[in-house]
Parts: structure tokens; C-alpha cells; sequence
């Protein structure tokens, strides 16, 4: 069981925590985090591109010209593909691009990010995230003491001050541990949790994999 260094907001050594093999020392498997962001990405289009067939544009109601005697083709309606107006033929419908993956590829393309994090070193324990006011310069200069650049903040949800003075920062995002995704993980440079953060995924993720082992 590996275990990693907890720090205060000052940057100094307060503990260690032990860390679950199971959610953040597995063998990483890029293809899962690649089909999981592959469908966070997809549901977040909207899919409403859509063009009219010949039977929903304008016009065509009789011939164009008389069939015969004019030296050119045929022709029956003006709503034909052919014609600069007429309707389009195998071009987008609304629809949705949304696909749901097994349970299993879920919980381990989860399980993948957070081990290459913590792999990397770009995993960061610290004891609380307790900040003395709702200020976002502030928690700005406690991310520059810890050395993140591009963060992923992870505590409770009952933190609002650290949610109200994250809301504004363009390059960190805070989640509470229920919103913990892949794509948000993976688009940050350091993922900062605090320790009931980590306890609180370790149990999530951790219930998860049992119930998968005792379906199979």
C-alpha cells in the first residue's frame, strides 16, 4: 500500500495517508481514459445540425419545363438535389451522439486516472483546505505555494468558501469527490485533494469495484 506525504497550505509536511492499490496503484490503461473522455466529449454536443430533403424545401410543384422538345434532361420537380434550392440528399438529422460504456470501463478508466496522477507525482495530499476568507487572490497565492499551475481542487461539498473563491480561477477548477470525473481530472497539470477527499473517493470508487466483483 503506497503511501504519499500530506501538507498543510504553507507547504509543509503535516502526515502521511495510505493509499488504496486497488484505485491508485493499477497498471494505467490509456484506451479506457480515452473511450471515457471520448463520452464526456460527445454529451456535451448538440446535435441539432440538420438539413431539408427534397420533400421540405420550397417550390417543385410542376414540372420545370415540358418533358420533351427542349433539348435538355428531363427533369420533374425543382425540389430535385440537383437544383440550386432543391433538398439535400444523406445530410445531418438532429440526433444524439451520447453512448454509455460499461460500468466496469467507467470505474476502471477512473481508477487509470488516478494512478497515473499519483504515478507522476501530480497527485497533492493536503490536510484541509480551510481558507481564512472568500478571497481568490487568495487561494491563488495557496495554489503558488503548493506548486500548482493548472489544479483540479477536490474536497467536500460543504466547503463553500473554497468553492465561492475558486468559481472565478480560468486555470483551476474545484469539484466536490461526487463530481470527480476523468475528463477533469486528465485536463489539469496537479490534482490537489485534501485527506477526506481521498478517503471519500477511496470508499466511492471502492464500493464500486466490490459490487463489479460480486456480479461476476
Amino acid at each position: 500500500m503506497p503511501k504519499l506525504k500530506v501538507r498543510n497550505l504553507s507547504n509543509a509536511e503535516v502526515g502521511e495517508i495510505n493509499l488504496n492499490d486497488e484505485i491508485f496503484g493499477v497498471e494505467v490503461k490509456y484506451h479506457l481514459l480515452h473511450e471515457i473522455v471520448r463520452m464526456q466529449q460527445n454529451r456535451k454536443r448538440s446535435g441539432t445540425a440538420s438539413t431539408k430533403e427534397r420533400c421540405e424545401v420550397a417550390g417543385g410543384g410542376k414540372k420545370p419545363y415540358r418533358q420533351k422538345g427542349t433539348g435538355r434532361a428531363r427533369q420533374g420537380s425543382e425540389r430535385a438535389p440537383n437544383h440550386v434550392g432543391g433538398g439535400t440528399i444523406f445530410g445531418p438529422r438532429p440526433r444524439s451522439y451520447d453512448f454509455s460504456p460499461p460500468k466496469r470501463v467507467r470505474g476502471g478508466a477512473m481508477r487509470s486516472a488516478l494512478s497515473l496522477f499519483a504515478s507522476e507525482g501530480r497527485l497533492i495530499v493536503v490536510e484541509d483546505f480551510n481558507l481564512p476568507e472568500t478571497k481568490t487572490h487568495g487561494l491563488l497565492n495557496v495554489l503558488g505555494t503548493l506548486g500548482c499551475e493548472q489544479a483540479l481542487i477536490v474536497d467536500g461539498n460543504d466547503n463553500e468558501m473554497l468553492r465561492m473563491s475558486a468559481r472565478n480561477l480560468a486555470c483551476h477548477q474545484y469539484l466536490p469527490p461526487e463530481g470527480l470525473n476523468v475528463y477533469d481530472i486528465l485536463r489539469h497539470d496537479q490534482l490537489v485533494m485534501t485527506r477526506r477527499a481521498v478517503l471519500d473517493v477511496q470508499e466511492r470508487v471502492g464500493r464500486s469495484l466490490k459490487s463489479r466483483r460480486a456480479g461476476a
